[in-house]
């Protein structure tokens, strides 16, 4: 199932920090050294790498994306021109036949560790928007979604189990070399020039690939026009970031009267995380909240917001059957 954490809050009440952690003066590298004062980010990711290192070599890969929903528009902040320079590129959230949600051109870079994911994190955060205003100095003018898409290969006759024995994995990756991303190619010493024959074109037929995600997101702070005392651009930010977490929260609401239309497609935020919002996903909410006395309207509606989260009620989790085709097909 999909997973999605979330940092919700006003602006300025410790949304980035909770997710990313201490970031040097001037630079956004993480402090990896100080292990306690790592954020939710860095955090998760070692513990998905620690995860999968208990899994067969080759019966998996990782994938990263990061995009910034700003002004109610989905921007790439890993994609790359032909010189190889990184800008934000804009895309677009559709629904697929399957009724998921996907971003056609997506720029998915393969990890195989998590230094290799922060890297890529910290070129995106190096392009995402800010904006100082009275409240706080480096205000986030954008929701940060940063999402993980692991894609596990399983053989069909045993689904949910993965390979125990070492000459099960041996035959596993020989197999599955030409399914894997090119960068996970490369390492293999399996050789792509020699013919397959009929029984290991039988066994591929039989390999699926199951994917899911992990979708951690630094939503943009809810704003009082009044405290912050932006303008102009600042202004109209403030009031997509304002609409599309009004729109979050009608989502939620939704959910949790269980209502037969859940409004996902009023904002690109909520449609590009409906598949870690709803279905039977896990979704954590950090609430944010500033302690000074001049911020209790704020502080109210945030708890508001995390009551209404608190309301979602989810049954089990249940077991995705895959289809075999038959020896005939």
């Amino acid at each position: 199932y999909n997973v999605c954490i979330m940092a919700y809050g006003q602006t300025g009440s410790g949304k980035t920090y909770t997710m990313l952690g201490p970031q040097l003066e001037g630079n956004l590298a993480f402090a990896i050294e100080e292990e306690s004062e790592l954020g939710i980010i860095p955090r998760a990711t070692q513990e998905v790498f620690r995860l999968l290192s208990e899994k067969p070599p080759g019966s998996y890969w990782v994938e990263v994306s990061v995009v910034e929903v700003y002004n109610n528009e989905i921007f790439d902040l890993l994609a790359k021109d032909s010189c190889g320079k990184v800008f934000g590129v804009k895309r677009d959230v559709v629904t697929t036949r399957e009724g998921k949600s996907d971003v056609p051109l997506l720029t998915h870079e393969t990890v195989e560790n998590a230094s290799e994911f922060l890297h890529l994190v910290n070129k995106g955060l190096q392009l995402r928007v800010t904006h100082p205003t009275l409240v706080h100095a480096h205000s986030s003018r954008s929701h940060l979604v940063v999402t993980l898409t692991i894609t596990t290969v399983v053989f069909g006759d045993n689904f949910g189990t993965l390979w125990e024995d070492e000459q099960t994995s041996q035959r596993l990756n020989k197999e599955a070399s030409f399914t894997f991303p090119q960068k996970m190619r490369d390492n293999k010493s399996t050789s792509s020039s020699r013919a397959s024959s009929p029984v290991q074109l039988e066994a591929t037929e039989k390999m699926k690939q199951v994917k899911t995600r992990l979708q951690l997101v630094d939503l943009a702070g809810s704003e009082c026009v009044g405290m912050s005392g932006v303008t102009g651009t600042a202004l109209r930010e403030t009031s997509f970031i304002n609409r599309s977490l009004s729109a979050l929260a009608d989502v939620l609401g939704a959910i949790a009267e269980q209502r037969a239309h859940v409004p996902y497609r009023n904002s690109k935020l909520t449609h590009l995380l409906q598949d870690s919002v709803g279905g039977d996903a896990k979704l954590l909410v950090m609430l944010c909240i500033s302690p000074g006395q001049k911020y209790l309207t704020e502080s109210m509606q945030s708890l508001g917001f995390g009551t209404r989260a608190r309301q979602v009620q989810r049954g089990q989790v249940k077991k995705k059957n895959i289809s075999v085709p038959s020896k005939g097909k």
